[in-house]
C-alpha cells in the first residue's frame, strides 16, 4: 500500500513494525498512526464480524419455537362493471 502510494514501502513497513498493535500506514494522509481511530477497519475484520451476526440470527430462529411473520393478502379481482343497458 505504502508503495502503492508513492512512499518507500520497506520504510514505512520498518517504522509500523516498531509501533504498537493498531498503528499502520495511512496512504490517503501519508501518515503512521491508529488505524482504527483513523476510521480505517480492517476488511478481514469486517467479513468476520458479519459472518459472526449472521449465523447469531440463523441459530436463533433454528432454536425458536415458534415466529410471528406477516403474510400478504392476495388482491381479489374487482368485479367487472355492468354493460350499459340497450
Amino acid at each position: 500500500i505504502a508503495d502503492n502510494a508513492g512512499e518507500k514501502g520497506v520504510m514505512i513497513v520498518e517504522k509500523v513494525k516498531e509501533m504498537e498493535d493498531g498503528v499502520g500506514f495511512n496512504a490517503i494522509t501519508h501518515k503512521i498512526e491508529n488505524l482504527i481511530k483513523a476510521g480505517i477497519i480492517d476488511p478481514a475484520k469486517v467479513t468476520r464480524s458479519a459472518l459472526q451476526n449472521a449465523e447469531s440470527i440463523a441459530s436463533l430462529l433454528l432454536t425458536t419455537e415458534a415466529a410471528v411473520a406477516e403474510i400478504p393478502e392476495k388482491e381479489k379481482p374487482q368485479t367487472p362493471p355492468m354493460p350499459p343497458e340497450y
